[in-house]
């Protein structure tokens, strides 16, 4: 019995498949519906994507993504450029960004410090980081790495660089999320929730 298979087809899943959280049903699926565009709307498709590779790159200043020399947040003169947001993501900034709330600027490490998977100091964006603190008009710089192992390791890193030079680091608080209930909280969750609660 003939096998039964279209090599561009299983090309165009493998692609799909290689995407971070897109399992091989997924990606199936992704190219069947890649494959029943017209050859307009493929083209349109390409276009982006390779449209997006090539203009997008970092901003010169935050190090978030930009098809700009700035990025629109370093851009605007609105921004509170006294206050350095720290992120791991361009995705983070977003998060921090649709609250509405934060008002200051951003700095985006592109990952955090994990020995485990090969990741220093050095292969983040920290020294752009500290280039930004030289001229003295930064006054806060507030950690939003991740709640995690490396998130952590990553924020007190940074705090023990920035220290020296007279700046004030803080760290996201973190704990009981609003509407959580805490007996379905782990210990970690409960412990940070605990250690940084505040007074009312």
């Amino acid at each position: 019995m003939a096998q039964y298979n279209v090599a561009p087809l299983e090309n165009l899943v493998e692609q799909f498949e290689k995407m971070p959280g897109i399992g091989h049903k997924t990606a199936q699926r992704l190219a069947y519906y890649v494959l029943n565009l017209s050859k307009i709307q493929a083209e349109e498709l390409a276009s982006a994507v390779l449209d997006a590779h090539t203009k997008i790159h970092y901003c010169k200043q935050c190090c978030n993504l930009t098809d700009k020399e700035l990025c629109p947040v370093c851009a605007s003169p609105t921004r509170d450029s006294g206050t350095i947001c720290v992120v791991e993501t361009p995705r983070d900034a977003t998060a921090v960004e649709n609250t509405r709330e934060y008002k200051g600027v951003y700095h985006v490490l592109h990952g955090a410090i994990s020995p485990l998977n090969d990741i220093g100091p050095d292969n983040l964006t920290i020294k752009q980081l500290v280039a930004r603190l030289s001229d003295d008009t930064v006054n806060e710089v507030i950690m939003a790495t991740n709640p995690t192992v490396e998130g952590d390791a990553t924020a007190l890193y940074i705090s023990k660089l920035l220290k020296p030079m007279g700046v004030k680091v803080t760290r996201l608080a973190y704990g009981i999320p609003v509407g959580g209930d805490l007996e379905y909280a782990d210990e970690y969750t409960l412990a940070k929730a605990l250690e940084g609660r505040n007074e009312i």
